[in-house]
């Protein structure tokens, strides 16, 4: 006598297991091994160390793998191991100009492999066209993170207050505490483990607020002296700094301003930083560098000693990248990637003797896929994942 229970329908018999037996098959299944012949301690080992784009495809291999991934302890251990073993991967944010739809890719470096994400969550009434460029992005590379705050209407140009999470761990993104003020084309930046964003419009707010992923809370900050938009931000150590760039017709220096997250306070960016600021940024083993937004797309890095940029050698961004590029840093390594998502990687190298050594950088050209041939990068970040 098997354990089920036979039901009949209008011209068919049909076996229906009894829940003893449903029981028995989830037992088979708790018992199932994660890899045949390993302990499943080892098995789970492995796991943590497979790359994230390969995580959503993993869940399918079993039950057993699907458990496993989604468990909470699982999830724990990887989000420890960004920390420490995690590969890095570049994360781009991207649009297609005439559509507006927005896109996030990844690429690993190693492989040249191209991973799309998934679809970001819109701000409510997301229906409704938005612009790209107004958005702000801040990340926690070791942690996997990266952090989509604010944005506009291209409608209405309403600004948004919106804040959405990626977390390479899951391969997901969630929403979060929306900002306490709607903000457009401003700064976000990442110290500490907590997201600053600051300024926005058209250089009518002043307010700094700050987010602790921890407590999904929001709190105030010390106030900008006075109201910017944003044209580059840059993280270094424990201070943010914000230019608002030259504006036509360029009879005016350029405000800017710094903040210094141990003193929660403001103060004024030097002269020559700021009157040099003249593109997109990133930082490389602990230098501020600016990859110019005219001509050939030389690289500077700014000395504080002589309050000076100095130039890079080693020539432009390769004539192939096409602008507007997006920029970023890490692990000795400078990233731009433009139109079409084709990426230049340079590897910056110090020459000469310490203390009057010259910076280098060498390039090569990672190309983006046809399909991406219409999409033009706001965005990019390397993260740990």
């Amino acid at each position: 006598m098997t354990p089920s229970a036979i039901t009949r329908t209008e011209g068919e018999t049909k076996e229906v297991p009894s829940a003893a037996a449903r029981s028995a098959e989830s037992a088979v299944v708790e018992m199932e091994p994660l890899i045949p012949g390993l302990p499943d301690e080892v098995a789970e080992q492995c796991l943590l160390h497979l790359p994230f784009p390969y995580q959503a495809l993993a869940r399918s291999v079993s039950s057993a793998w699907n458990r496993a991934l989604s468990s909470s302890a699982f999830l724990r251990a990887k989000s420890e191991l960004c920390a420490t073993l995690s590969l890095p991967y570049l994360f781009i944010f991207a649009f297609h100009p005439i559509s507006l739809r927005l896109q996030w890719q990844a690429l690993d470096p190693q492989t040249r492999r191209w991973f799309v994400l998934p679809p970001m969550p819109l701000p409510a009434g997301g229906a409704a066209p938005l612009c790209p460029p107004a958005f702000a992005c801040a990340a926690l590379p070791h942690r996997g993170e990266i952090y989509v705050l604010g944005g506009m209407r291209s409608d209405t140009e309403t600004p948004l207050r919106t804040l959405v999470t990626y977390r390479a761990t899951t391969n997901s993104w969630s929403t979060a505490a929306p900002m306490p003020t709607p903000r457009s084309f401003f700064a976000a930046g990442a110290i500490g483990g907590r997201i600053f964003a600051a300024g926005g419009g058209d250089g009518g707010i002043s307010a700094v607020e700050c987010y602790d992923p921890a407590a999904d809370r929001w709190s105030a900050a010390a106030g900008m002296r006075c109201g910017m938009a944003r044209y580059d931000a840059a993280v270094v150590g424990r201070r943010m700094y914000v230019t608002e760039g030259w504006r036509w017709p360029f009879y005016t220096s350029p405000r800017a301003g710094v903040y210094d997250a141990d003193r929660d306070a403001w103060e004024e960016m030097s002269e020559g930083m700021r009157e040099g600021w003249t593109g997109a940024s990133a930082v490389v083993g602990g230098r501020l560098l600016v990859v110019t937004d005219y001509g050939d797309g030389r690289v500077k890095a700014y000395d504080a000693g002589s309050d000076a940029w100095q130039k890079v050698e080693g020539g432009g961004v390769p004539l192939e990248l096409k602008r507007p590029y997006a920029v970023s840093g890490a692990e000795g390594e400078i990233y731009v990637v433009g139109s079409g998502l084709e990426v230049a990687v340079g590897t910056v190298v110090a020459e000469g003797e310490r203390g009057k050594e010259r910076l280098r950088v060498e390039w090569r050209v990672v190309k983006g896929s046809l399909a991406f041939a219409d999409l033009v990068p706001c965005y990019s970040q390397v993260l740990y994942a």
